[in-house]
């Protein structure tokens, strides 16, 4: 058995958890997330405690078996606090905006670089260069934040780019001229 999956997931209150037909529904106060597990992993509610175990002991069943505690936990925490990431924009003339369901974003290319914000997360920028972005999903959230620095990754000399506020970016001193 996985040492993962032998824990049991806390359900705190006004928190729903639902199992039928291969599908776990966890709803709270910040919406509702779904997800499809195999069947090799058997997801019982126990009072105020989600518990999963194997059918068949396989390396495979084990596996699944530590995956779905980890997103079950994911989900309980993502419905009932929520999940949070800021990256920094940092460059001259480097900004963002939002604009309904659009972050629109000049990024040093010759025209603004237009992300449309997924259903489920909210976006907030402010002018100073930081983006938060907030939802329920955790692989959304991180998802959708990396597919915005893959746009303008941190270079190592001056520091432009987008990053993760929590990101520390190794500098390189540049060229000196020689005298």
């Amino acid at each position: 058995m996985s040492k993962v999956g032998k824990l049991p997931v806390a359900i705190p209150a006004g928190v729903t958890v639902n199992v039928a037909n291969g599908v776990i529904a966890v709803k709270g106060s910040k919406g509702e997330l779904k997800q499809t597990f195999h069947d090799d992993v058997e997801i019982k509610i126990d009072g105020t405690h989600v518990v999963l175990s194997v059918k068949n002991d396989t390396k495979q069943a084990n596996a699944y078996h530590g995956l779905y505690r980890s997103l079950i936990a994911n989900m309980v925490k993502g419905v009932s606090e929520g999940f949070s990431k800021t990256l920094i924009i940092t460059g001259v003339g480097y900004r963002a905006e939002v604009k309904g369901k659009e972050l629109v974003m000049n990024l040093g290319y010759s025209s603004d670089y237009i992300a449309i914000i997924p259903d489920g997360l909210t976006v907030v920028a402010t002018p100073d260069g930081k983006l938060t972005v907030t939802g329920t999903s955790k692989q959304l959230v991180g998802e959708f934040c990396s597919q915005i620095r893959k746009l303008r990754k941190p270079e190592p000399y001056k520091g432009k780019g987008i990053r993760y506020d929590n990101e520390v970016i190794r500098r390189k001193v540049g060229k000196t001229g020689v005298k």
